[in-house]
């Protein structure tokens, strides 16, 4: 569901640029609000969500698909963690619905769909992997990356029940907001694709924004 935001970037507390194919790692506090925003449009943010005081409780797609029964993600989504507490809640959402099913490309699964030249490509499982490595402080190894969000990422559901990459829904400008429930460290990958249309072929960067309740 469509609803803009009442927020001003001009009043965030906290706001990075993310570069195509680059990781973005951060903690949002409870009752923080965080965005990401598609700068230049038709762009894939991979996201993981984690708690922050107990690392191996992580965003759980599995209990949100089944609490909300939809298997995509817009405004008034509870975002639910393996322990099944509410994690964060989409308040406002200009792009209309985000996949949850698709997961996030890896050198095997490049390899395995577009072919044998694109094993040395990046991936976001790279970026992840990079991050938790840079990162230790965190509390995050690589045994922690599971499945994940892809926000503004296009993946219809076929009538047979399989799933299909498609092009971009998204827009210059269009966003995502998420209300945290408790504290959560974000760990995204800026999809840095370029083998299937969710990018457009043409990574571009993110904007992450941080909001004081």
């Amino acid at each position: 569901m469509i609803r803009e935001s009442m927020l001003h970037a001009d009043d965030s507390c906290f706001r990075q640029v993310v570069p195509a194919g680059d990781y973005f790692i951060h903690t949002v506090l409870k009752g923080q609000t965080v965005r990401i925003l598609d700068l230049a449009g038709n762009q894939a943010a991979d996201t993981l969500f984690y708690s922050a005081s107990n690392p191996t409780e992580r965003y759980s797609a599995i209990d949100t698909i089944r609490e909300q029964g939809n298997v995509y993600l817009t405004t008034g989504t509870m975002l639910l963690s393996s322990e099944g507490n509410p994690m964060l809640e989409i308040v406002a959402d200009t792009c209309g619905r985000h996949d949850t099913l698709g997961g996030a490309c890896a050198t095997e699964s490049n390899t395995v769909r577009y072919g044998l030249h694109t094993q040395c490509m990046h991936a976001c499982r790279d970026s992840w992997m990079l991050a938790v490595a840079e990162h230790a402080d965190m509390g995050l190894s690589k045994r922690d990356i599971t499945h994940n969000i892809n926000f503004f990422m296009n993946v219809p559901v076929t009538p047979e029940g399989g799933l299909t990459f498609a092009d971009g829904i998204s827009d210059a400008g269009k966003y995502v907001e998420l209300e945290a429930k408790m504290d959560v460290i974000v760990l995204i990958s800026n999809c840095p694709q370029l083998n299937n249309p969710c990018n457009a072929y043409n990574p571009t960067p993110i904007e992450v924004l941080v909001w004081n309740p």
